[in-house]
């Protein structure tokens, strides 16, 4: 079986496109720390804890050192969010010839949506998108932020970018396979207390 998947580029063409967003409160403990240490095995857990349930499957099937060699490059980075310690999302950046830089994945786990984290994550992360030239001497300035989001992500993934200042640059419908949730596990996601 097969879906309609609809997938919008969205793009940033000047750091002045970027619109802030609220902090969360001091109190909820959110910090944002580059992982500057390539690690597969902490990239792999962000991304099947992160798109386990809008089914990135895209990289389950790499090997460690197609990780190794994908985060080791000169222009990836991964800045994640966590909530008093404890990892709640992560944004990648992939720096692109002619000043290009792809936010190729950016999301929460599912126990930490709606907290106020992710609108925060993202401008940080755009914003380090925009000055990445400034770790990596090697790169040119940034000119083009861009991300893709598709109809099979989170409901508000969309409307996220667009308040944070990218604007839909293209469009594209495909068919896809339907996929099962790929993990961590099934069933993952926030639990309801007892008594709700």
């Amino acid at each position: 079986m097969s879906h309609s998947v609809t997938t919008w580029y969205l793009e940033q063409t000047s750091p002045a496109d970027l619109a802030p967003a609220a902090e969360p409160p001091a109190e909820q403990g959110v910090r944002i720390v580059r992982s500057e240490v390539p690690s597969p095995e902490f990239s792999r857990f962000l991304y099947t804890a992160v798109g386990g349930d809008v089914l990135w499957t895209d990289r389950l099937a790499w090997p460690y050192a197609r990780w190794a060699e994908y985060l080791g490059r000169p222009g990836t980075e991964t800045w994640v969010a966590y909530e008093r310690g404890t990892p709640a999302g992560f944004i990648e950046l992939e720096a692109q010839p002619e000043g290009a830089v792809e936010i190729a994945y950016f999301g929460l786990l599912p126990a930490f949506r709606g907290r106020r984290i992710g609108g925060h994550l993202l401008a940080y992360g755009t914003a380090r998108a925009w000055d990445l030239a400034e770790r990596w001497p090697e790169r040119s300035e940034t000119k083009r932020v861009w991300l893709h989001t598709c109809s099979d992500d989170g409901p508000h993934a969309r409307a996220n970018y667009e308040r944070r200042g990218f604007r839909v640059c293209a469009t594209e419908v495909t068919e896809e396979p339907e996929a099962a949730m790929p993990g961590p596990w099934p069933d993952a996601g926030p639990l309801t207390p007892a008594g709700e």
